[in-house]
């Protein structure tokens, strides 16, 4: 008899279980990286939004003229006898540009910051896979009305506003959710690889709505918001389809069949359908234990959601969202201001900015793994924190994008992902403690950033480098904890 191929050979290698978790893996990779991929347009569109103009030159406010509309309809659509210089879009256009833009990015961040805590509360109570489904969806349709502003000839900044807010609400459903699942497929060995590796999501997002973004920023800009948000409704349509939440314990599948088997002694309603999922088809012979996948949400599993005074009291959890908050802060606003930075220093326009931006994302994925795997195998996550905090200030410029985006990303990325996970083990999933660290801080960043860029962009690194030595700071408590106690970190022994 001939022997199976050698690429058959591997599928079966594998048990059933084990590729169950590689598919988890690559659609909650794949389902959060859309959610980063719709949050990147409005950086790269900034330098569309307001471009620059002559020395001294402002164009008057066009849109306020009821009898201009029809000449304004498209900015950079001029007609021949027009001579008004085109700044942007109204009302990015003018000198105060850096606050109008810095306002929408609080006005993302802010409701996303206090959404994170809301969607641990709701998130606990409802099946994620249905939580999940309808934030995407949501995101993709307030993602892609931003867009439509451009197609309506919209100027408001109240338009923009309500949309950042909306959106950045709904953008809450994803973090929790996609972490809760991960989670409940993988145990704590090696967890900091797994989840270094896993959370290259939010710089493969980037990248890829920088490159999408910047491929109609200098056309037509509102379609650099509408087809990622028609990626983010697809993507969701997905997760409806396949995510599969968590596996079956041993537990279950004995109760699973004792259940069957008094189903048989008396009459009873109908199982619910993920329960049969669990047995034959015939309903008489109970499926075997090793293709045994899926189990339902569990309200007797003794996993009980925790106060937020409760989360505060987990070890670790207060110095990790103070670190987080000042890590967020530098991530954030690199997110959100690159692309314009590099617009107005190097002159150069939006689509090559938001192309050369992508290297802090690069250096991004490099920097969240070396965390996981350095974390891992000292089995400290402060103190692999703490190092490259202190690695990371002096690197935080243009000249150095690659290198800044590894340590800067690397806590950023292990504290929201592993630390997270150790601090809640025993807990609810989606308790608040993951969104308290959540909710420590990306708005402020940004907004600092608007306010500060006026008098100079230096002034806004010299701020960034601030807040790294300030996360570094909060950190040293739980450093010395790591340093002079040998065996795990800290945050691992959570109770």
């Amino acid at each position: 008899m001939a022997r199976l191929p050698a690429g058959i050979r591997l599928i079966i290698s594998f048990s059933r279980d084990q590729w169950y978790r590689a598919f988890i893996f690559m659609l909650t990779f794949l389902l959060y990286a859309s959610f980063h991929l719709s949050r990147k347009p409005i950086s790269i569109v900034k330098g569309e939004l307001h471009k620059q103009c002559a020395a001294g030159d402002e164009p008057e406010p066009r849109f306020s003229d009821p009898s201009s509309s029809t000449k304004n309809r498209i900015p950079h659509q001029l007609q021949d006898n027009e001579t008004e210089i085109d700044c942007g879009w109204a009302p990015f256009d003018k000198s105060n540009y850096q606050q109008l833009l810095g306002a929408l990015d609080y006005s993302f961040l802010c409701a996303y910051a206090i959404g994170m805590y809301l969607s641990g509360i709701i998130g606990e109570r409802l099946p994620i896979r249905y939580y999940l489904t309808f934030g995407m969806l949501a995101s993709g349709a307030f993602t892609a009305l931003f867009g439509l502003g451009y197609f309506y000839n919209i100027h408001s900044l109240g338009f923009y506003v309500v949309t950042q807010i909306i959106n950045g609400l709904v953008q809450t459903t994803g973090w929790p959710s996609v972490v809760t699942c991960l989670s409940n497929w993988f145990g704590k060995g090696r967890r900091g690889l797994i989840m270094g590796i896993w959370n290259s999501h939010t710089s493969v997002g980037n990248i890829l709505g920088s490159l999408i973004a910047g491929y109609w920023v200098s056309t037509c800009w509102g379609l650099s918001f509408i087809v990622p948000g028609a990626i983010v409704a697809a993507m969701g349509i997905v997760c409806f389809l396949f995510l599969i939440e968590r596996k079956v314990s041993e537990n279950s599948i004995n109760r699973f069949r004792l259940q069957k088997q008094t189903a048989h002694g008396e009459k009873s309603g109908p199982l619910d359908p993920e329960l049969q999922c669990l047995l034959l088809s015939d309903g008489k012979s109970p499926l075997h234990p090793s293709h045994v996948v899926v189990i339902p949400g569990d309200s007797s599993s003794g996993m009980a959601a925790i106060s937020f005074t409760g989360a505060l009291r987990i070890p670790g959890v207060i110095e990790f969202s103070l670190c987080l908050l000042f890590a967020k802060l530098v991530s954030y606003t690199f997110l959100f201001w690159l692309p314009l930075y590099i617009t107005s220093v190097d002159h150069l326009d939006a689509k090559k900015a938001g192309e050369l931006s992508t290297l802090f994302d690069v250096g991004g994925i490099f920097g969240g793994i070396l965390a996981g795997v350095v974390s891992d195998r000292l089995e400290k996550r402060a103190s692999t924190c703490g190092l490259m905090l202190l690695l990371a200030a002096p690197t935080v410029s243009l000249s150095m994008l690659l290198l800044s985006g590894a340590l800067v990303s690397g806590p950023y990325a292990l504290i929201t992902t592993a630390v997270s996970a150790d601090l809640v083990s025993g807990h609810h999933a989606l308790s608040p403690s993951p969104a308290l660290v959540s909710l420590s801080g990306a708005a402020l960043g940004p907004l600092l950033a608007g306010l500060i860029s006026p008098s100079g962009w230096s002034n806004v690194f010299y701020m960034l480098m601030f807040a790294d030595a300030c996360a570094l700071l909060f950190l040293i408590r739980l450093i010395h904890k790591e340093l002079s106690c040998p065996g795990p970190a800290a945050g691992n022994q959570a109770p």
